[in-house]
């Protein structure tokens, strides 16, 4: 199936993301594949970008040679300050964060179930090494949780799950979930799936899943 299918790259994901969110919007960008969104944001409009480890401004990606090695993010990889950024304590980083002040968060994940539980921190597994970070408090201090991951796991295991089995990091947190495969939207009527990449089923879609899915439009 997924030779056949079309299934997104982490930048036309990360894109398509970008493109969600509305201008004049202060977002947090997790560790890993969202890093991608700071270098897909649509010319023309305001996005604040914060990192938890005391940046508000931040920027795309320096070009190489470019790194300023005093301007990195919570995962340490090199970013830029927009005009206007503003540096500050980590304590203060992580009030924004649990007081509400984010409109959006954008995370990876291990599992995400159908309702909107997130587990993001640990795989369960025992020579697992946990990375807890400030992954809880934006689950729950964010106005808007969006996840980013691969639909499968490298055993073609499905991520998104009728119940996590990996250690939760928020409960029914999650609002939409963007994959290689599709989008998913986590409604109290259930989760519906849409925009599916050229090639992709809903009924395959679905069988991939293995959860109950309802049709988007």
């Amino acid at each position: 199936m997924s030779d056949v299918i079309q299934r997104l790259t982490r930048k036309q994901i990360a894109a398509r993301i970008a493109a969600d969110i509305p201008d004049g919007s202060y977002v947090n960008l997790g560790i890993g594949a969202p890093t991608e969104v700071a270098n897909c944001l649509p010319s023309g409009i305001t996005i604040i970008l914060h990192t938890e480890n005391g940046l508000l401004g931040m920027g795309p990606t320096p070009p190489p040679g470019a790194e300023d090695p005093d301007l990195i993010n919570a995962g340490k990889q090199y970013v830029t300050a927009n005009p206007g950024a503003a540096y500050f304590h980590h304590a203060d980083s992580f009030a924004m964060m649990r007081g509400g002040h984010l409109d959006y968060c954008v995370l990876g994940a291990y599992q995400v179930s159908i309702t909107g539980d997130l587990a993001n921190w640990h795989t369960g597994a025992a020579d697992a090494i946990p990375a807890v970070g400030g992954a809880m408090d934006l689950a729950i201090g964010a106005k808007s949780v969006f996840v980013m991951m691969d639909l499968l796991t490298k055993a073609g295991k499905s991520k998104l799950v009728s119940r996590c089995t990996s250690p939760l990091t928020g409960i029914g947190c999650v609002k939409r979930v963007y994959t290689d495969h599709a989008i998913f939207d986590i409604t109290p009527q259930g989760t519906v799936a849409h925009d599916l990449v050229p090639g992709l089923t809903f009924e395959a879609l679905e069988k991939l899943c293995g959860v109950p899915l309802r049709r988007g439009t």
